[in-house]
């Protein structure tokens, strides 16, 4: 069994694209259903947020393996393969164990360093344990890659800026308005972790009076009572727009909240003097129509523009100390997966032992009747404990050799000198909790560390 990631991101692909892959969270079992429903996959999580949309995957063969996620992908953004091939990245074992790390820590953020991908991530997680598509091997790769994200957090100074999509979002508004959003009314439409993380950003930064809309009324009025702010139903969306300098959009909806007509009539009710209504489209599929962005006195901030502005990180010493914590942290989980990998190899060895001399023990029994117990009893301990001399130094090197590079290789030819059958490892019954941390032609695909050649085999079945 092998890792595979597959994705899209704010680096590969503009909103529209993202907009077509993404997963609502309605959506999401089924999605994961599908994908350990393929012949090559055996275990899946999928990341859907505002700025990728990634596949983690166990998977039996790589070629296989790809094809079946991309043809999941393909259909949940009902479009052909060839048409997502340039925006789609691979990851191929090592290389993908290292890609989720990073986007763990922050360096694959839209916002370098920002702490709230691992909260996605985490959600990510459990959500594909609720789903039964997360097996033995993303179950340790997921929590790894939490603690390597707090490691990141802890060790280094990545975060100094406490930024987020949401302060890197509203530092870009606050540009646009004379450089300060203290005093500034504004708005958040949405209720769920962005909308939230939203109202107390802009809560911290003085703006307001501060209004909050969510088409779940009982959870904007939790949300607004949390922080001071009003609470409006949807249904008034169009007034409280006019009284409003900024706002941040951040909803789970499928279709655009703040469209063309919606927006308009707002304009037309506001101040014109009072500068540019600044809209903050957060949200994938976005919460702003595309024709808003053309309107007079609107300005529209969404990942596409924040991608393009967004261009430096934190300081490069801080990325490079969270790259090398990255590299060392890759190298550690390789290893453990190499040994994990050859454990199943040494313990059907020493039961095709177990049997040989069970075999042997019963063979002499019926040749030699006249023993007492007590003499088949000593003949079976000094057999017994021949055969684990034998086999005790051959099993703790091979354990030793598997941790290494390449070390997959003596499993396989002991499998290949004893003749042993090796079942496939069962996924685990219980996830413990997580680490909790704060808020055509042939697809051209991007693809890193992929083998030449694979010997595809199907899958049994998913993680289920």
């Amino acid at each position: 069994m092998k890792l595979l990631a597959v994705g899209a991101s704010h680096r590969t692909a503009p909103v529209a694209t993202l907009e077509q892959l993404a997963v609502t969270p309605a959506d999401l079992t089924r999605t994961l259903d599908r994908l350990v429903a393929q012949p090559y996959v055996a275990e899946a999580v999928l990341v859907s947020t505002c700025n990728r949309v990634e596949v983690y995957a166990a998977v039996t063969g790589f070629h296989g393996g790809l094809g079946d996620i991309c043809a999941v992908l393909a259909e949940q953004a009902g479009a052909p393969p060839a048409a997502l091939a340039n925006h789609l990245y691979v990851h191929y074992d090592a290389a993908a164990v290292d890609h989720v790390f990073r986007v763990a820590a922050g360096l694959d953020s839209m916002v370098v360093g920002e702490a709230q991908i691992l909260g996605q991530l985490r959600d990510a997680y459990h959500w594909a344990s609720g789903a039964d598509s997360a097996g033995r091997l993303l179950h340790e790769l997921m929590q790894q890659a939490l603690r390597v994200g707090k490691r990141a957090h802890a060790e280094t100074n990545i975060d100094r800026a406490g930024q987020s999509v949401v302060t890197a979002a509203l530092d870009l508004a606050a540009g646009l308005l004379d450089g300060d959003l203290a005093g500034r009314p504004a708005m958040v439409v949405g209720a769920g972790a962005m909308g939230s993380l939203g109202v107390a950003t802009l809560s911290r930064l003085g703006a307001g009076p501060l209004t909050v809309t969510n088409r779940g009324a009982d959870r904007a009025v939790r949300l607004a009572e949390s922080y001071g702010a009003n609470a409006v139903p949807m249904a008034e969306l169009v007034d409280a727009l006019s009284t409003v300098d900024i706002v941040v959009a951040a909803t789970a909806a499928t279709e655009p909240v703040l469209t063309r007509d919606v927006v308009t009539r707002a304009l037309a009710r506001r101040d014109a003097d009072r500068g540019p209504l600044v809209l903050l489209d957060l949200a994938v599929p976005r919460d702003v129509e595309a024709g808003v962005a053309g309107l007079a006195g609107v300005e529209v901030i969404d990942i596409d523009r924040m991608a393009a502005i967004l261009a430096d990180g934190p300081a490069a010493a801080d990325a490079a100390e969270v790259s090398r914590i990255v590299t060392t942290e890759v190298e550690a989980f390789l290893s453990w997966l190499r040994g994990a990998d050859v454990a199943p190899t040494v313990a059907a060895l020493r039961g095709r032992a177990d049997d040989v001399v069970t075999a042997e023990l019963r063979r002499l029994a019926q040749r030699r009747p006249d023993f007492s117990d007590d003499q088949r009893a000593e003949v079976a301990r000094t057999v017994h404990r021949v055969v684990q001399r034998l086999l005790h130094q051959p099993t703790v090197r091979v354990r030793q050799l598997a941790a290494e590079p390449g070390g997959d290789q003596y499993a396989a030819l002991l499998r290949e000198l004893f003749d042993l059958e090796v079942p496939q490892t069962s996924p685990v019954d219980t996830v413990p909790d997580v680490v909790e941390v704060d808020p055509a032609g042939r697809p051209s695909f991007e693809v890193a560390d992929v083998p030449v050649t694979d010997s595809d085999v199907p899958s049994t079945g998913g993680a289920r």
